[in-house]
């Protein structure tokens, strides 16, 4: 039987020293997605001097831009709590890629579409 002591067993266990950062980065930008478009449509709809069709397309390029990243940011604190060694950084490279080869195509469709 081995004794040891609470802080031997937890000894490289501890805090990243990142926890509270992502943690807020996450609050603030979920806070932020909520009235995203409401203030987009209000503010820059005058202010682009666009027809309706254009300040829409905009405002879907902008909003899928910041909730694929912020589902990329998600999805990344998962896979850090997760998954470890080689298969993590694979995973987490996937993952970026993924994210960024979804926000290109969206903004092409949306481009597509507005022409």
């Amino acid at each position: 039987m081995r004794y040891l002591t609470d802080r031997k067993r937890a000894s490289g266990l501890g805090s990243g020293r990142e926890g509270t950062h992502h943690h807020w980065q996450m609050m603030v930008s979920s806070i932020l997605l909520l009235p995203l478009v409401p203030i987009l449509v209000i503010l820059f709809g005058g202010a682009l001097g666009g027809s309706h069709e254009e300040v829409l397309a905009y405002l879907m390029g902008l909003a899928l831009i910041v909730i694929v990243v912020h589902l990329m940011r998600e999805a990344h604190a998962a896979i850090e709590d997760y998954v470890h060694g080689t298969a993590g950084k694979l995973t987490l490279i996937a993952t970026t890629a993924f994210s960024y080869t979804i926000i290109a195509a969206g903004l092409f469709a949306i481009a597509r579409i507005a022409l």
